[in-house]
């Protein structure tokens, strides 16, 4: 079977539509359309119910579905093996999000090379959403991760417990003072519980990157919640304060694999990536 037609079939589950699908894959919605007719027409069965609000699985879909990401996951792997270079014995792909990049993945790519040097390396760096389904899909072997969706084929591993706590330019401080708060978005468990507690809070100013909107706040002054190994280091050097008697949120760190990743070479991986998340997460 063509592998790109199992590739367009895992991209229509994931969207929720051919449209959509197709801008993904950078390709013509015919063409879509037309390998997803080849992919139903060599499994003799209906893949999906096209209708206004996009595609819905049938039953035989969802029974593909079960298989369709362990023919990528082979192919990208067998691809990848027949590319090793020389001199090294496996080629291994990680990632994360954009946030845990430096220094985190940072760290674990210097890790590799001083301790897995006959490890070739691919180091993606993209949003979670998409992060999620390259690791589903085989793309990337392990990836680190906040709050990563379970998904049937999938380990994720617990790599650290962050906590995110509100800190203040101004030491004076000992509420939320919305007048100059800086509302970071760290996702639906954070935005519930913090609607929870500050119900009356209506932010001004909000980011969706936390590096940046810790920046702000360094450079314009002002409040917000953040990671505490993030400003642990502007909390020493009395750049930012603790809020006293605030409430703090777990923030948890997480590693994503396949469940059918090489042990040989994933399992050395992820001992160096534990080794390194306990003590060195600073960004």
């Amino acid at each position: 079977m063509d592998i790109e037609l199992a590739r367009t079939f895992l991209e229509i589950v994931s969207t929720g539509s051919f449209v959509r699908a197709a801008e993904r894959l950078n390709v013509a919605q015919t063409t879509v359309s037309a390998r997803i007719r080849n992919l139903e027409q060599l499994l003799g069965r209906p893949l999906f119910i096209r209708n206004k609000a996009g595609a819905s699985l049938t039953p035989a879909g969802e029974q593909f579905l079960r298989h369709a990401p362990a023919f990528v996951q082979l192919w990208q792997r067998t691809r990848q093996q027949v590319a090793v270079p020389a001199g090294h014995r496996a080629v291994l792909t990680i990632g994360s999000e954009v946030t845990l990049a430096q220094p985190l993945l940072l760290n674990w790519v210097r890790w590799f090379r001083q301790t897995l040097p006959d490890i070739a390396l691919r180091v993606h760096v993209d949003v979670p959403q998409d992060l999620i389904n390259q690791v589903a899909s085989g793309i990337v072997d392990v990836a680190i991760m906040y709050a990563p969706q379970h998904r049937p084929g999938l380990k994720i591993e617990l790599l650290v417990e962050e906590k995110l706590v509100l800190v203040t330019t101004n030491p004076e401080v000992e509420r939320l003072e919305e007048a100059n708060y800086v509302h970071m978005d760290w996702g639906p468990d954070f935005v519930l519980h913090h609607d929870m507690n500050f119900p009356d809070v209506t932010p001004n100013l909000s980011f969706d990157l936390g590096t940046l909107a810790l920046s702000y706040v360094l450079m314009s002054g002002g409040s917000g919640y953040f990671r505490m190994s993030a400003v642990e280091p502007h909390i020493a050097a009395g750049q930012l304060h603790l809020v006293p008697e605030m409430p703090q949120y777990s923030y948890p760190v997480y590693a994503v694999r396949s469940a059918n990743a090489d042990e040989s070479v994933v399992g050395a991986a992820l001992t160096g990536l534990h080794a390194i998340s306990r003590g060195n997460i600073r960004a």
